[in-house]
């Protein structure tokens, strides 16, 4: 099974850039996507043997999940349980017989971390709604997760240590989480590869390479041996992200 996970920073952008011969191509089972700007009906995008949840924003025009999948789920969930954290259309949960698939859209700690403080109450939110799906089941969790989690995680380490997504407090988070029963499957396999998946549109970055490793798949430590590989398809175009993907 393939799994794939994408933000696509404007699905009607992306639309026009190529985003459905990319999805046909890749054939994947299951196919997750953030920042959507959109409300449902906002694009004609029906692909024949998917089925759709789309999970908006209040705020049109920002943010937003969705996920296409072959596979229909015993259920399905929109956001993480909490009102305060679930205006922003950022999470979806679909459940299976033998795992979750969780796709999040995580806030950015935003210019000077003026945003820090409400990404630190996210995160253990998250992580708490995280830790009760995984006592029931195992868990697939994908998205933009805005943090490079180490050094090697980025292109300039050293000149953004305060920056958004490399701030010593996101990185804890990501580290608790891991701590907690979880596998970064990407670096679990490639402890010393270094690919980005996300990378400014300002100073020719990505004609540079100066990237950041921000998009995930994470899973239980229990299901991490059912992964055969997890990778970074950098070539793709039409964003400023790239689409990742594991296969299990």
């Amino acid at each position: 099974m393939k799994f794939i996970s994408w933000n696509v920073n404007g699905f009607r952008a992306c639309l026009e850039k190529g985003f459905k011969d990319f999805f046909t191509e890749q054939d994947a089972d299951f196919f997750c996507i953030q920042e959507t700007k959109m409300q449902p009906d906002q694009a004609d995008f029906k692909v024949d043997g998917y089925y759709q949840y789309w999970n908006s924003a209040e705020k049109k025009g920002y943010s937003g999940t969705a996920i296409f999948t072959k596979h229909e789920p015993i259920s399905v969930f929109y956001g993480i349980g909490k009102e305060e954290h679930d205006k922003e259309g950022r999470a979806i949960t679909l459940e299976y017989e033998d795992f979750y698939l969780l796709c999040v859209y995580t806030p950015n700690a935003q210019r000077e971390l003026a945003r820090l403080e409400y990404r630190m109450q996210w995160e253990d939110a998250l992580r708490e709604y995280i830790l009760t799906l995984d006592a029931k089941k195992p868990l697939i969790y994908c998205g933009d997760l805005n943090v490079a989690h180490n050094e090697i995680d980025l292109k300039n380490p050293k000149s953004n240590r305060r920056n958004a997504g490399f701030s010593d407090e996101e990185r804890e988070k990501f580290s608790l989480l891991l701590e907690s029963g979880f596998t970064d499957t990407y670096r679990a396999l490639y402890p010393n590869k270094v690919e980005y998946s996300w990378w400014s549109y300002m100073f020719k970055a990505r004609e540079k390479n100066a990237g950041w490793r921000i998009d995930y798949f994470v899973v239980s430590n229990r299901f991490f041996e059912r992964v055969k590989d997890s990778s970074i398809l950098t070539q793709i175009m039409g964003s400023d992200h790239c689409p990742v993907c594991i296969e299990i």
